[in-house]
């Protein structure tokens, strides 16, 4: 185990950023809501309370525990974590006549403080509160203020507390705040103590390591897309237990114009045991007539089980006697698992994926997800470790559902057929004008709607498609990319003549949130 650090979720829209920011100092972290708190382990070294939407005024807030926790580790409070800190040893919090939301400079007070070390004296930070602390319990002292609220940080004093008790009101997380992840940095490393030993070297043999204890003497099942994940999750399974692993590339219908034989034949090239599996039709019949998104994602998502549970029942009988495939893999990753369930505390619930909230009810298969609380780009950086070739590991993400939610409305091949061709020209003109790299993730979305148009003398009434093009780190937010004018034209030209179908192409300028990278 590494030494690691717990994230107390309320419900901040901010919970995944403190994650990444612990991740980027090479420290472990997990989040976990504030109603299922897990025991405390040897190695976890300290607590961070996150924000939240709530007041601490009101009667429904979300409560913990302190004292089980400061008495054990230093904890650091923000913005609402350390109002209900200071609320939770008689200090009071007040409500604001108006919300703070934006920057404001923070001046430290105290000095030398451990949580400031290396931070200016002045320094730009991010609020976003309602509540403010108005006055602080007995055996805490202020550390920081800005011109708007005279408690910005405290912390406990006269060594009352078995260990330091942190609070500060503004979102060290955010980017805007521009010294935040050396404040962050101050508590993980020099407060708690904690190791940065959590490399991509070390999750991958550790990570090894477990699958070969858990799996053991298992044949697994692993569903290959194509993708980075599913890639990285596949490897740290064939190296954990060799021939055992089992790999099928589902042609779902719904892939990119002749994705199918191209990753089939790069995968049999990296030695994995790869078995291609037509079946088009078993997912394309199913979707017929259906155009809710969430339904869409039900059924693919059972599809795929079911078709993984025929081929597993397939496989069993070539193998020896008494032994049968009681895995399946998947390349899940943390902003699935965010996004579709809201395991970590009251965040709302996005969107399910395929391969999370999707799933059937009723399993055949036990599931491995090797890579579940990692974000896409830690997954990089594994895959890099595991000498995953950059013609994989740089590929943009591509949903599990495929171009079934890139389809406005109902699917039907006809629909599948006009998208891969758009599609094609998309990404090929994005490398072609070297635009594919510094883009995050890029395709094109077949819209419900039909336009007049004209085509040399002729009246037409085609579809419309949507160009979408995101920078991000992570997915769990994006900007749109701002491609230049000339290529977004030399794309819209080459789709419309070249494709029959579509006479009338759009560019998506939105950012995640309000909207999501998928239209679906």
């Amino acid at each position: 185990m590494h030494d690691h650090i717990f994230i107390i979720d309320f419900g901040s829209q901010y919970t995944q950023l403190i994650a990444r920011r612990i991740r980027e100092l090479n420290i472990y972290c997990e989040i976990h809501p504030y109603n299922r708190i897990p025991d405390l382990q040897k190695d976890t070294k300290g607590i961070i309370l996150s924000g939240s939407p709530y007041s601490v005024h009101e009667e429904h807030s979300p409560r913990i525990p302190l004292e089980s926790l400061y008495n054990r580790v230093p904890v650091l409070g923000i913005c609402y974590g350390a109002q209900l800190i200071a609320e939770t040893f008689s200090g009071t919090v007040a409500r604001a006549s108006k919300r703070e939301y934006g920057k404001a400079i923070m001046h430290s007070v105290a000095e030398n403080n451990r949580l400031f070390n290396q931070v200016s004296a002045s320094s730009q930070v991010w609020m976003s509160h309602a509540d403010s602390v108005a006055s602080l319990p007995p055996a805490f002292e202020v550390i920081a203020r800005t011109d708007s609220i005279p408690i910005a940080g405290f912390q406990n004093s006269n060594g009352q507390f078995p260990n330091p008790v942190f609070g500060i009101q503004f979102h060290p997380e955010v980017t805007h705040s521009v010294e935040g992840k050396q404040i962050l940095k101050n508590f993980a490393l020099d407060i708690c103590g904690c190791q940065p030993t959590w490399t991509p070297d070390s999750f991958a043999e550790s990570t090894i390591r477990q699958l070969q204890t858990t799996l053991a003497d298992d044949h697994v099942i692993l569903g290959l897309s194509g993708g980075v994940d599913s890639t990285v999750a596949g490897m740290l399974i064939h190296h954990a237990i060799g021939k055992q692993l089992i790999c099928l590339f589902i042609d779902n219908g719904l892939l990119r114009k002749h994705e199918y034989e191209e990753v089939l034949e790069s995968y049999r090239d990296m030695g994995l045991n790869v078995i291609g599996v037509p079946a088009q039709e078993a997912f394309l019949t199913p979707l017929v007539g259906v155009s809710d998104p969430e339904q869409k994602r039900k059924i693919i998502g059972e599809t795929f089980i079911r078709v993984f549970e025929k081929e597993a029942r397939k496989l069993s009988d070539t193998l020896p006697e008494g032994v049968s495939i009681q895995w399946f893999a998947q390349g899940t990753i943390y902003p699935d698992v965010i996004e579709s369930i809201s395991v970590h505390g009251p965040s709302a619930t996005i969107k399910s994926h395929h391969n999370v909230g999707g799933l059937p009810e009723k399993m055949h298969l036990k599931i491995v997800e090797p890579l579940k609380f990692l974000f896409k780009d830690e997954v990089r950086r594994v895959g890099k470790a595991l000498k995953i070739t950059d013609k994989i590991l740089d590929r943009h993400p591509f949903p599990g559902p495929g171009l079934a939610i890139r389809i406005l409305g109902d699917v039907t091949a006809e629909k599948v057929r006009i998208l891969q061709e758009a599609d094609a020209i998309f990404i090929d003109q994005l490398r072609k004008h070297q635009l594919y790299h510094e883009t995050w993730q890029a395709g094109v979305m077949l819209l419900p709607v039909q336009s007049v148009g004209v085509m040399g003398d002729e009246r037409t009434y085609e579809n419309v498609v949507a160009l979408r093009a995101v920078t991000s780190l992570d997915g769990m937010t994006a900007d749109w990319a701002n491609l230049p004018y000339d290529f977004l034209a030399e794309v819209s030209n080459a789709i419309i003549n070249n494709i029959k179908g579509i006479n009338r192409v759009v560019y998506d300028i939105s950012s995640k949130p309000p909207a999501t990278i998928e239209w679906e």
